[in-house]
């Protein structure tokens, strides 16, 4: 039996003046997507980078401006938010 292979995919997400949270991935160029909720924004970003891979097995320019290589390796990164007081 043939065993699966994941990529893994770093995504960032923030939370613009508005309240809505904002998901990037940066590896895929134009790879973004939103939602109300940080749980909506994860499930969405999910499936914009389903929808961008499936677009990529069409388009080889587009597939070649992936970094697929920093998306077969796990690993994790964490990115925190500083509060330094103001001057």
């Amino acid at each position: 039996m043939k065993s699966q292979k994941y990529l893994n995919f770093n995504v960032v997400i923030t939370q613009d003046e508005d309240g809505l949270y904002v998901a990037d991935c940066p590896t895929i160029p134009g790879c973004h997507s939103q939602g109300s909720t940080y749980e909506e924004a994860e499930k969405n970003i999910k499936e914009a980078i389903k929808l961008c891979l499936k677009v990529a097995e069409e388009d080889q320019d587009y597939k070649d401006s992936i970094d697929f290589e920093s998306a077969t390796t796990p690993r994790m990164v964490s990115i925190s938010n500083i509060v330094i007081p103001s001057f």
